[in-house]
Order: structure tokens, then C-alpha cells, then sequence
């Protein structure tokens, strides 16, 4: 199974997205973007894992405690830079209590012999994806500067500020993801509520 876990977005700031996509996918129409029913905050990608070891994951997540996160999502950019995008993303501001879960889970899951994140967390929230393929936020052999997004660029930089709004994260989910030609498909396996003390 693949696997990894994340924060679901609120309707209310999924649908100011979804109005967003519909007047900027034209922009740049060789770009996979994403379906905005799969949005979500990751907060560590785990990969395939068999089902004994995600059933372990499972049980040892529900020890994490945390206060509900309030995050606003604000702002756009591109990985690794304006000139040589291979990612389209949206900004998410947050106080430290959503990087403090990140760290949380990401020694959760190497308890049980999942590897450590080598880069701090950076949370984001990825639109589109250009002909590179990674999302990776660090330039990588082969990125070159091209033009997937420059009209896009162009256009979003003429706009006002991006601003989606706020929401409290009141739980974090385990998600299955299913790979298809279409595109990823995300199916919830676990919900762990975020309770203040």
C-alpha cells in the first residue's frame, strides 16, 4: 500500500481554490494540474509499505497529541524557481504548532523504521506539475529554465495578492494513494483528532 499522511482542506477554502483553477488552468494547458478533490497539506509522504507495517503506523499515530492548527493559505510560487518551474504551489502560513506535528509524526514513523525527512518541513500546497515530474522543492540535475508556467507568471503576478482564506485543522488522516494514468486517487484509512489539552 502507498501511503502518507496529511490535512484535508475545508470546503469553503477547496472551492476558492477550485474558482482560482478554472480561470488559470488556460494559462498554461501543457501542465498536469491537480484535481482539486485530492487537495491536501502533506505532512510526511511514507510510500509502499506492506499491510502488517501500515497497520502498525496506524496504531502507533493515535499516541500523537495535538492542539487543533489554525492555517491560512495565501500566496503562490514555483519549485524550483520562477525561471525553471517544475511545480505550481500555494502558500500556507501556520504557527508552529503545524511544523511541531510534522516533527511529531515524522519520529512516530521512523520509530518503526520509516526513514527521517532530510529537509525541514515546508508546507505547501501543489496546483500543477510541469514536464520535470518531481514535486521536489530543490533544484535537481536536469532542471533547466522553460516556459511551462510563464504565462501563468505573467498573469498572476498582474493580480491581487492570493488569499484563500483561513481554517482549523481539527484532525490529521492517514490517506491511501491509488496511481493511475489519470492521475492519484486518495482514499482516507484513518482519521487522529487534534484536541486541545
Amino acid at each position: 500500500m502507498r501511503i502518507f499522511i496529511g490535512i484535508d482542506l475545508d470546503d469553503v477554502i477547496r472551492s476558492s481554490i477550485a474558482r482560482l483553477l478554472e480561470g488559470v488552468r488556460g494559462f498554461s494547458p501543457e501542465v498536469r494540474w491537480v484535481s482539486v478533490e485530492s487537495l491536501h497539506i502533506t505532512l510526511k509522504f511514507i510510500g509502499e509499505q506492506k499491510p502488517e507495517q501500515v497497520q502498525a503506523i496506524r496504531e502507533r499515530l493515535r499516541q500523537i497529541e495535538s492542539p487543533p492548527i489554525d492555517i491560512q493559505l495565501a500566496g503562490y510560487g514555483f519549485f524550483p524557481t520562477a525561471r525553471s518551474p517544475r511545480v505550481f504551489w500555494i502558500g500556507i502560513e501556520s504557527g508552529p504548532q503545524l511544523a511541531q506535528l510534522a516533527r511529531d509524526i515524522d519520529a512516530a514513523t521512523a520509530e518503526l523504521g520509516i526513514p527521517r525527512e532530510e529537509r525541514a518541513f515546508s508546507p505547501h500546497l501543489t496546483l500543477a506539475r510541469g514536464s520535470g515530474g518531481s514535486g521536489s522543492p530543490k533544484w535537481r540535475r536536469g532542471d533547466r529554465p522553460n516556459s511551462d508556467f510563464s504565462v501563468l507568471d505573467k498573469r498572476l503576478a498582474a493580480m491581487p495578492a492570493l488569499d484563500f482564506g483561513t481554517m482549523t485543522a481539527r484532525e490529521f488522516i492517514l490517506y491511501q494513494s491509488h496511481l493511475s494514468p489519470k492521475g492519484s486517487k486518495y482514499t482516507k484509512l484513518q482519521c487522529y483528532g487534534l484536541k486541545s489539552a
